[in-house]
């Protein structure tokens, strides 16, 4: 319900109404800024200026002068469509048409050199493909414009460009209305009626940033401390949706939540709070800046009461505008278990600021990845062409979390932390052409008593990734022969072999242990392993914090708490994998098993004739007779098995991957590959 705020007028920003809604509970806090909270938020932004988060004004100048012109081409080429249709001219000349921009350029929070993100909004008379054709062809000929690439077939489909130096995608929604007025209002819910999908998909960035700002008690001070959190973010390591951390909508929407609950305090005080309020949130409660609207116009909306899969989203932040969806679907156990260990640092870093006895630099400090865990796997893709590499990187990249979640299935596995940044890897061979990427996973085991040398083997998980990878690029028929991925465990001490110079200053060492697509699965044994739970404890929230400690966190009232869902009996399998085209290395791959919280995928293939039984995970250095080791490593006790190629008749594929037509019948050699380390205690 709407509460009463006292008015506050502040610099540069709308004057505060009487009667103004905040969100969906009461306020923490009415109280006002105090002249150390304005000398600490002055502190602050001097802090920030060198890190580039804030435009020239001469910068932001020419976008607004890139978004005027090309706001001037939409309306043109409207009208020229108009006319090609015979459309009355009383009309084509209110026709309209215009560019809306969404994302960090639209909530004024954008970096230097930015991209910006834009929506081209027209009338019913203008389709989806004339944009995607004559449209498109009017951005060719100018000549501003450089980089022009169409993707029309994406989820969003996008015209992505260079106007003057300047990144820009262009969405485009095609409303019902006959002409398109300057003042239109997109957070109109009625505009989405009789939309098609791709449309209401497209407005949707536009419709959620237009509510964040009309949902924020003061635009300034939400901005300036949004451009801090999104640094200290970035400078953390969290900042990357794809990754299953979060984006920059999510941490918008989290800032904005911070400004409700204290809608007068300015952007030194409300930074503390962020970290205060969710160092203390008792996830899964969601996240929500409004209370959610139903307008009966069908759409999918999250809502745990009705769609049992939002039951399992572990750190919801719900969109405000209609259709309401959690923006971090991708979050993971680990993710969310390394962001409130953030959190959490960050509340101890700006109790310590609040004291005078830390400066802000102390909070973007970038803490050393490379020093806070014992054991990594390093992850490395490669392709024969840049152009190749790219598609390649952005594929696996996207993957990556489905092997987080693998890792995380695995019993003895804590914690996987993924390093958003990925680094330049060396060509393995210097004479042949390869572009090469590499991405870090830091790992946790658990701590289990009786047990020395505990032997832990990682084949499954990291193969059933890489199945995943390949699969889905030979089905989008983007696969290329010399495309690769390659997986490998090391020591904290071992990393300045592997990572390139401007991170650790030391030389790299190359040797990987690679897979390569398998069209059939071979299973050797199957056991149920009752994954173990891992409990993030709740903060209690009397804990003692810098003279907070009596602020209770309002979460969620109007949601049902959502307790955990009770975790599976994972069905694992440690297999062997026939392998098309292998390289001359040693390669292995299995079926794909994608991360659910109900079930595991199990392999359909039964034993291969030749394979005896092998015994499963975590037995204490057992070797089957019938592979020889290859140590890579003494000293870090990692052991691959390689069977040496023998040739087999490959008559049908695994049902995992029975989509895939032709292939090859002649005889394959079968390579098996596993990837075991033993933890010395």
């Amino acid at each position: 319900s709407p509460f009463f705020a006292i008015p506050v007028t502040t610099q540069g920003s709308q004057t505060q109404q009487l009667q103004k809604h905040y969100g969906i509970t009461s306020p923490i806090s009415l109280a006002a800024p105090k002249e150390f909270d304005c000398m600490l938020t002055q502190k602050l932004i001097e802090t920030l200026k060198p890190y580039g988060v804030f435009e020239e004004e001469e910068e932001l100048q020419r976008r607004i002068l890139i978004l005027g012109k090309l706001n001037n081409l939409v309306k043109e080429w409207i009208r020229e469509i108009s006319e090609s249709k015979n459309l009355p001219q009383s009309v084509i000349e209110n026709v309209g048409g215009k560019i809306f921009t969404f994302g960090s350029y639209r909530l004024g929070v954008h970096t230097k050199g930015a991209d910006i993100d834009a929506l081209c909004v027209a009338p019913r008379h203008v389709e989806r493909s004339d944009f995607f054709t004559s449209f498109y062809e009017k951005l060719k000929q100018q000549e501003e414009v450089k980089d022009l690439r169409a993707v029309e077939e994406a989820f969003v489909p996008v015209i992505k460009l260079c106007f003057d130096g300047i990144e820009i995608d262009i969405l485009f929604a095609r409303l019902a209305l006959q002409t398109i007025p300057e003042d239109l209002d997109l957070r109109d819910d009625s505009l989405l009626k009789n939309l098609d999908i791709r449309c209401i998909r497209s407005l949707n960035g536009c419709r959620v940033t237009d509510e964040i700002l009309h949902l924020v008690p003061n635009i300034d001070n939400f901005r300036l401390t949004l451009r801090a959190i999104k640094l200290w973010a970035k400078r953390h390591n969290i900042y990357s949706n794809i990754l299953g951390f979060l984006g920059g909508v999510s941490w918008a929407m989290l800032v904005a939540r911070t400004c409700q609950l204290y809608p007068n305090a300015i952007a030194s005080t409300l930074v503390h709070k962020f970290f205060l309020v969710f160092s203390k949130w008792e996830w899964p409660n969601p996240v929500l800046l409004k209370q959610p609207e139903e307008c009966n116009l069908n759409l999918p909306v999250w809502d745990p009461r009705v769609n049992p899969s939002d039951r399992y989203h572990l750190m919801p932040i719900i969109t405000p505008a209609y259709p309401q969806q959690n923006s971090t679907y991708n979050v993971s156990v680990s993710t969310r278990m390394v962001m409130v260990e953030e959190f959490k640092q960050g509340l101890a870093i700006t109790d310590e600021i609040l004291l005078s006895k830390a400066e802000w630099s102390k909070l973007f400090e970038a803490p050393n990845f490379f020093q806070k865990y014992k054991h990594y796997i390093v992850l490395l893709a490669s392709a024969p062409t840049e152009k190749q590499r790219l598609e390649w990187v952005g594929l696996v990249e996207s993957k990556i979390r489905i092997l987080v979640g693998n890792l995380e299935k695995n019993e003895f596995i804590t914690l996987a932390h993924v390093n958003p940044q990925s680094f330049p890897a060396p060509k393995e061979n210097p004479d042949k052409e390869e572009y090469r990427t590499m991405w870090v996973i830091g790992l946790v085991f658990k701590k289990t008593e009786n047990s020395e040398n505990l032997s832990v083997d990682l084949t499954y998980d990291i193969q059933s990734f890489t199945d995943t990878v390949y699969r889905q690029a030979i089905n989008s028929k983007m696969f290329e022969m010399d495309m690769k991925i390659a997986a490998r465990h090391v020591k904290r001490k071992q990393l300045h072999q592997l990572l390139p110079n401007h991170v650790l200053q030391k030389k790299k060492k190359r040797g990987f242990i690679r897979s390569s697509p398998a069209p059939a699965v071979t299973a050797a044994s199957v056991t149920n392993i009752q994954a173990s739970e891992v409990t993030v404890p709740q903060i209690n929230s009397s804990e003692s914090s810098g003279g907070t400690s009596n602020e209770s966190i309002p979460q969620t009232a109007t949601q049902p708490a959502i307790s955990p869902p009770p975790k599976p009996t994972i069905s694992r399998i440690v297999s062997s994998a026939y392998l098309l085209n292998p390289s001359p290395r040693t390669s292995g791959n299995v079926a794909t098993k994608m991360p659910s919280p109900v079930t595991a995928v199990k392999r359909t293939s039964s034993p291969h004739k030749e394979e005896s039984p092998k015994k499963m995970k975590i037995e204490e250095d057992e070797i089957s007779e019938d592979t020889s080791c290859i140590d890579l490593n003494e000293h870090e006790k990692m052991e691959t098995k390689v069977s040496m190629p023998r040739p087999c008749n490959f008559k049908t594929p695994s049902t995992d991957l029975s989509d895939i037509p032709a292939l090859p019948a002649n005889p394959i050699p079968v390579i098996k590959n596993s990837i075991k380390l033993r933890l010395n205690r």
